[in-house]
């Protein structure tokens, strides 16, 4: 029996395994870098052990200094989590060797079906090797790994060589393995996955379909299951293929097999372009999945207990347990989705979402934690579960209104846009064009930002009362004003006490305080509850910034300067690129990794290139001058050949 396990991972997924090891009353380890020195895994861990360093190829990705410290705790297992060393053969190998219970498939199976390319080898399916402008558009990816790094779509021939460069050299910074290969890209398939699970007495669940198509950059943002609106066929083929895929390898434990699925009806039976469905295999994550728990909640599992029994020699049932209801989760990110998805960092000053209801929060971070630039951006995962998709949607849409997260920009107020719009109510949006087609509209300011604005000017106006006094005065003055990104708010104070909006109109002040404000708008009063860091304010689910009065000086910047939109380390600069050069417009010039991800740093227009402040290695924090590129003047003759 397992005593005690060490959690080869960070954040979430750790939490994720610990809370399962609680249950069990098993002892836990967990690992740390000192970036994570103060993370919550870390303080919900029995014990822990620091790898010295803060990026993952120093730390979580050094698999000899993690046997080390499982050995140096006493724990008796290891547990991979997802991502860093899950499918990394070597690992499982060398924890075997330490004596170990390696909580994962044997390292066979890993090498059979981590690596995409030999995994389709196995499936007789053969990479694209010469590639023509017939077979655009074609999709760059990595053999290992997953979460959407080392992926390029290329759609122009001239593009791939360079795009090939980019994918190995950010696979090799998140797997340690650069190799990468060419398969077609399909327009706007669905993503659907089968998850497996297999025990060392040949038996081999298939716990129905996922469906995680609503992607950014190629990572899933919310996924459900089961995958609705598969015709029956299809999904028992795909059922079978998973099965079939893990019996061929002598896979033991929890594994998923992902396919892109082609041309699936549409709602109301009306059909994409080419009628019949198709299924692409994938790959096969050799690890358990980010988006587990709406298996779990589906079938009433615990995956993670059943990865510890299955480690432990026990049998599976012989069949899995029937399903029920419908479960959707959402990914909580760190970024921006209105600032091409750019992940962001700071201090989580209030983090609350809410649990009731059969709503489920797997996270790794809770108040007063602070975001860095080495991980993932993915705050939490929160879950829904309900008798019909429609309920759980709206019961997870719901949830996230309500949440309190007050600290950096994340993608909340997109999850909410995107579960309420008629598409995805539809199921129309179950393919991985929705955010192409739709971010526009779904990165918008929220409904209610403009009276969110209100109440952010009336509770600072209420503050300064207090701590300065003021308010009415007999001889009338000049309004207040504030002004929070595109809102100007004017007011002025009344005989009793509170205050006039003049500015929008139609607000009526119930009342303001420092920390809530009641507005009255056509007829409905509304509370809103307000708190304020430094120039950020946080009223209910908006997150507003207050515009300066007087601009500073000191932040203009000549133009055609490129600063850094996040904060991030420096891994390359474009071959030979020095001050004088000319340059494209969009020509790539440098090249930011932050949050495990790669981002290319491009020329705004044709000219030359004045200065260049970057240098591989180099940190940078976000709005950092990294070059400078002086546009090109139009001549008299070329404006004139324009017109």
């Amino acid at each position: 029996m397992i005593t005690s396990v060490l959690v080869a991972n960070r954040g979430e997924i750790a939490c994720r395994v610990f809370r399962t090891c609680r249950e069990l009353g098993v002892s836990t380890v967990a690992v740390y870098s000192d970036a994570d020195a103060g993370a919550l895994h870390v303080r919900e861990a029995d014990a822990a052990v620091r790898l010295p360093g803060a990026a993952p190829s120093e730390t979580y990705l050094r698999g000899d200094l993690v046997v080390k410290a499982a050995l140096a705790a006493g724990a008796d297992a290891v547990h991979p989590g997802y991502g860093f060393l899950s499918e990394n053969a070597a690992f499982a190998r060398a924890v075997l060797d330490a004596g170990l219970v390696w909580i994962g498939p044997p390292p066979e199976a890993i090498e059979a079906m981590a690596s995409k390319t030999r995994a389709k080898e196995l499936l007789g399916i053969a990479p694209l090797t010469d590639v023509t402008e017939a077979d655009l558009p074609v999709l760059v990816k990595a053999a290992a790994g997953g979460g959407g790094r080392g992926m390029r779509i290329v759609r122009e021939l001239s593009a791939l060589e360079g795009e090939l460069e980019a994918a190995s050299a950010e696979a090799a910074s998140a797997f340690g393995d650069g190799e990468v290969f060419v398969e077609p890209y399909v327009e706007n398939g669905r993503h659907v996955e089968v998850q497996v699970l297999a025990d060392t007495h040949g038996t081999v669940w298939a716990l129905g379909t996922r469906d995680c198509s609503l992607q950014r950059r190629h990572q899933k943002v919310v996924e459900e299951a089961p995958a609705p609106g598969l015709p029956e066929a299809l999904e028992a083929s795909l059922l079978d293929t998973a099965v079939r895929a893990a019996k061929a390898v002598g896979y033991t434990g929890a594994g998923t097999v992902e396919f892109l699925v082609a041309d699936v009806p549409r709602a109301l039976g009306s059909a994409r372009a080419g009628g019949t469905p198709r299924a692409h295999f994938l790959e096969m994550n050799t690890r358990l999945q980010v988006e587990h728990p709406v298996t779990e909640e589906v079938y009433g599992v615990d995956l993670v207990a059943l990865q510890f029994a299955v480690a432990e020699g026990r049998a599976l049932p012989p069949e899995p347990p029937a399903p029920h209801g419908h479960a959707v989760e959402a990914r909580l990110y760190a970024e921006d989705p209105a600032g091409e998805w750019a992940p962001q960092t700071g201090v989580l000053h209030r983090f609350d979402l809410p649990r009731e209801g059969r709503l489920r929060v797997d996270t790794g971070y809770a108040s007063g934690d602070t975001i860095g630039v080495h991980y993932d951006p993915m705050l939490a995962k929160v879950i829904a579960h309900a008798p019909t998709r429609a309920e759980a949607v709206r019961k997870l849409a719901h949830a996230l209104e309500r949440a309190r997260i007050h600290g950096p920009v994340t993608n909340r107020e997109l999850l909410v846009a995107s579960l309420r719009h008629p598409e995805y109510a539809r199921e129309e949006a179950l393919d991985t064009g929705f955010y192409d087609r739709n971010l526009p509209v779904l990165a918008a300011p929220g409904e209610g930002e403009e009276y969110a604005a209100v109440a952010a000017a009336l509770a600072a106006a209420a503050a300064r009362a207090s701590r300065f006094g003021g308010g009415w005065r007999n001889l009338r003055s000049q309004d207040g004003t504030r002004a929070y990104g595109e809102h100007e708010v004017r007011y002025r104070p009344t005989r009793d006490g509170g205050y006039e909006v003049t500015a929008p109109g139609g607000v009526r002040v119930v009342s303001a305080a420092p920390d809530r404000v009641r507005l009255e708008v056509g007829g409905v009063v509304r509370d809103f509850e307000v708190a304020r860091y430094g120039e950020t304010v946080h009223v209910g689910p908006h997150r507003l910034t207050a515009r300066p009065r007087f601009p500073d000086p000191a932040g203009r910047r000549e133009p055609g300067s490129l600063l850094a939109p996040m904060p991030g380390t420096v891994v390359r600069v474009a071959d030979g690129l020095a001050v004088g050069d000319r340059v494209g417009a969009g020509q790539p010039l440098l090249w930011l990794e932050a949050m495990k991800m790669e981002h290319r740093v491009v020329a705004p227009a044709s000219g030359t290139l004045t200065a260049l402040h970057a240098a591989p290695g180099r940190q940078v924090e976000v709005g950092a001058l990294l070059a400078v590129v002086q546009t090109d003047v139009p001549t008299e003759a070329q404006e004139e050949d324009s017109v």
